[in-house]
C-alpha cells in the first residue's frame, strides 16, 4: 500500500491558477458526494486569501486515482510567504510547476523552484491558460527548461514532463493545440512519472512540518513519516532544537482522506499525517522511537530582511474598536505567530509594550497585521525597516532585490525613471507580446513606496514582481518621500467648510464629518515641510442671507489607503495606528510643540 502514494507540491506564480487547478484535481477524483455543493478555490479557505485571491498558507488534501493515493500540497507563491514553502516542500518527492502561458516563469517562481531543485524533487510542468489570446505555450516551455538549467537541475529533472491546458476549462494534454474533455492526462502523468514514496525500514522518524489547532484536542503535528512505522498509542522521543528530548506518547493519528482527515491505527513511512496528544512541540522538531532516538536535520529558513516596531495603541482613539489592547495581549500573540510561522521573529525591546517584528518583506508582515485586527486587536507599527549586514571588512551591506515589471511600451520610460531614483539598476529590456518587460537589481529600501508610484505613473497597467536575491555593498542614500504631511491641530469632526478652503494645501485622506485627533495625519502637504491646521472651525454664521453668496463647496473626495500602501506611505516620525476598523496615520508625538522641540534637539 505504502509503494501507491505520491506526495507532490504544487507551486507556481501568484495568479498563474494554481488552487483553481486543484479544485479540478478535487472534482476530477470524485470526492464529494452527489448532493454536496462547493464553491470554487476550495483551498483558499480563510477570508484574507479569498479577498486578495492569493495562497497564504499551505494547505494538504489528498484524491485517489486508479488505487493510487496523491497527497497534494498547495504551496503560496509570494516569496514572502517563503517560509510555508521552505518547510511543505520537505513533505514532497515530486513537484507540479504551473506557468502562464503568456507570462512564462517569473521571478516568484524562480524563487520557489530553486528550493524544490536543490532538494532533488522530480518536476512535472503544467503551461496553463493556453486559452488566452497572445499565449505563446511552446516559448514559455523552452523558456521553463533554460530556467532549471541555470537553477542547476540534474539530467533527470530536466527530462521532465510538459502537459498544456486550462484549469479553469478543466482539460490538461500533451498537446497545447489538441484539447481534452478533462484533466485525466495530468493524473496519468502524476501516477507515471512522480517517484512513489520510498518506504525505509527502522526505527520511526518524523519531522514535524506544520501544525493544526483544534479545540478539542490542541495542537496537531503534522509531518511526513520519513522512516519506521508510527502506532496509535506509542512512546516516542520528541527531538527539540536545544537539543533536549522530551518523552511524549502518541494518542491519535490520522492521514488525510480528501479534504479532511481518517483515523488510522498505524502510518508507515511515506505517509502524511496529523498526530495528536503531544505537548510542547515546535515546528522542525523530530518526532523518533522512545529507546533509540535519531534526529532528522532541521528545517533550513532564509533570514528576514526587514523589521518593524509593533506597539500597543496608545492613541486617543485607543480601546473605542478592538477588544485586545494591552500589551500583555500583543504580546502573547506575536509569539503564538512565531509557533507556525517560521519566517518571522519576534524581538522584545527596552519597553514592555513595545516589540521588534522581522519579516521577509511588506506583504509577509502586512497579512500578519491584517489577521490580527481582523481577531479584534488594536496596535501601532512603525515604518518598515531593511536589515543591514556587515561583512568581513566592516561595510555595510543591504538587501538587494531582483524586480520585474511589465508595461505598456509608452509608459516604459516613466517606470525606469522612478527605479533608477531609487538606486535600481536595469539589466533586461525587451518586448513581450504588446508590454515591455523590465528587469531590475534594486535595494530593498527602493522597494518602499515604489509601488503607488509606478501604479499612478502608469495608470495602474503595471505588473511588479520581485523577489530578494543577495546582500550586496550599500548603495547610498535613497530620497524619500517629497510631500510633507498634513496634521491635524485639534480633535474632533472635520468640517466641509474648512476642508474646502484648505483643499490648495494639499490632499485629504479625511472626509468631512469624519472624527479625528489631534497629532493625525490628516492629508499630503503640497510642499516637503509638515503643516498642523484646524480642519474643525465652522463658518461663522449671520442672519443676513443673499443668493450665490453661499458658494456649493466641491470637496474632491478623500484618497484611500490599503495596509501595504499606509505601511509604505508613513515617515520615520509616524506611527500607522491599526484597529479592527480603521487605519490612521498620526505623528509619533501628537503635541505640536513636543514635536518642534524634538526638532531642535535633533538639528
Amino acid at each position: 500500500m505504502a509503494q501507491n502514494i505520491r506526495n507532490i507540491a504544487i507551486i507556481a506564480h501568484v495568479d498563474h491558477g494554481k488552487t483553481t487547478l486543484v479544485d479540478k484535481i478535487i472534482h476530477a477524483s470524485k470526492i464529494f458526494d452527489a448532493h454536496q455543493q462547493f464553491d470554487d478555490l476550495i483551498l483558499d479557505n480563510n477570508d484574507l486569501e479569498r479577498e486578495r485571491g492569493i495562497t497564504i498558507v499551505s494547505k494538504n488534501v489528498s484524491v485517489r486515482y486508479k488505487d493510487v493515493k496523491i497527497n497534494i500540497i498547495d504551496t503560496p507563491g509570494h516569496a514572502d510567504f517563503g517560509g510555508e514553502v521552505e518547510r511543505v516542500l520537505k513533505l514532497a518527492d515530486g513537484v507540479l510547476l504551473l506557468v502562464d502561458a503568456f507570462e512564462g516563469a517569473m521571478p516568484q517562481t524562480r524563487f520557489v523552484l530553486g528550493k524544490a531543485i536543490d532538494l532533488g524533487l522530480k518536476p512535472i510542468v503544467v503551461v496553463n491558460k493556453v486559452d488566452k489570446e497572445n499565449c505563446r505555450p511552446d516559448e514559455v516551455h523552452e523558456q521553463v527548461f533554460d530556467l532549471m538549467f541555470n537553477l542547476g537541475a540534474s539530467e533527470d529533472q530536466l527530462d521532465f514532463v510538459t502537459l498544456y491546458g486550462s484549469s479553469k476549462q478543466g482539460w490538461m494534454s500533451t498537446d497545447w493545440k489538441q484539447k481534452t474533455d478533462d484533466i485525466t492526462p495530468l493524473l496519468d502523468a502524476v501516477v507515471a512519472s512522480i517517484p512513489p514514496a520510498p518506504v525505509l525500514e527502522g526505527t520511526p522518524q518524523m519531522q514535524i512540518t506544520s501544525l493544526d489547532y483544534s479545540s478539542f484536542v490542541g495542537r496537531i503535528a503534522i509531518g511526513r513519516v520519513h522512516r519506521g512505522t508510527l502506532k496509535e498509542g506509542a512512546n516516542m522521543s520528541l527531538m527539540k532544537a536545544d537539543g533536549s528530548i522530551k518523552k511524549v506518547k502518541i494518542k491519535e493519528l490520522q492521514v488525510f482522506e480528501g479534504l479532511g482527515k481518517a483515523k488510522v491505527s498505524e502510518v508507515s513511512s511515506g505517509e502524511i499525517c496529523a498526530v495528536t496528544g503531544i505537548e510542547g512541540f515546535d515546528i522542525g522538531d523530530t518526532l523518533a522511537d522512545a529507546e533509540n532516538p535519531e534526529a532528522l536535520e532541521r528545517i533550513s529558513i532564509d533570514e528576514p530582511t526587514m523589521n518593524m516596531l509593533f506597539t500597543i495603541n496608545n492613541s486617543p482613539f485607543f480601546g473605542k474598536e478592538g477588544k485586545f489592547v494591552t500589551s500583555r495581549h500583543l504580546r502573547d500573540r506575536l509569539f503564538k505567530e512565531t509557533e507556525k510561522n517560521l519566517a518571522l521573529r519576534v524581538h522584545e525591546t527596552d519597553r514592555e509594550d513595545t516589540f521588534l517584528v522581522y519579516g521577509r518583506g511588506i506583504l509577509h508582515l502586512s497579512v500578519l497585521i491584517e489577521t490580527m485586527r481582523r481577531e479584534g486587536y488594536e496596535l501601532q507599527v512603525g515604518q518598515p525597516q531593511v536589515l543591514y549586514k556587515e561583512d568581513d571588512n566592516g561595510n555595510r551591506l543591504e538587501p538587494i532585490e531582483h524586480l520585474v515589471v511589465d508595461v505598456p511600451e509608452e509608459t516604459a520610460g516613466k517606470v525606469i525613471e522612478l527605479v533608477t531614483m531609487r538606486k535600481g539598476e536595469l539589466t533586461i529590456m525587451e518586448p513581450k507580446g504588446d508590454l515591455q518587460h523590465l528587469e531590475f537589481n534594486i535595494p530593498s529600501r527602493g522597494l518602499i513606496g515604489l509601488r503607488n508610484n509606478v501604479l499612478t505613473a502608469t495608470a495602474g497597467e503595471a505588473i511588479m514582481n520581485h523577489r530578494f536575491q543577495s546582500y550586496e555593498p550599500f548603495k547610498g542614500t535613497i530620497p524619500g518621500r517629497i510631500s510633507g504631511s498634513l496634521i491635524s491641530m485639534e480633535s474632533g469632526p472635520g468640517t466641509a467648510y474648512t476642508i474646502d478652503k484648505m483643499q490648495d494645501r494639499g490632499e485629504f485622506f479625511v472626509d468631512p464629518g469624519e472624527e479625528v485627533y489631534g497629532g493625525q495625519v490628516i492629508g499630503e502637504h503640497t510642499r516637503p515641510n509638515d503643516l498642523t491646521i484646524n480642519i474643525q472651525k465652522g463658518k461663522k454664521l449671520t442672519n443676513m442671507r443673499a443668493s450665490g453668496s453661499d458658494e456649493n463647496v466641491k470637496i474632491a473626495p478623500k484618497r484611500q489607503f490599503s495596509l501595504e500602501d499606509a505601511m509604505e506611505y508613513i515617515q520615520k516620525d509616524e506611527y500607522l495606528e491599526v484597529t479592527p476598523k480603521s487605519v490612521r496615520m498620526r505623528k509619533i508625538l501628537l503635541d505640536e510643540n513636543e514635536r518642534l522641540r524634538y526638532a531642535k534637539q535633533a538639528d
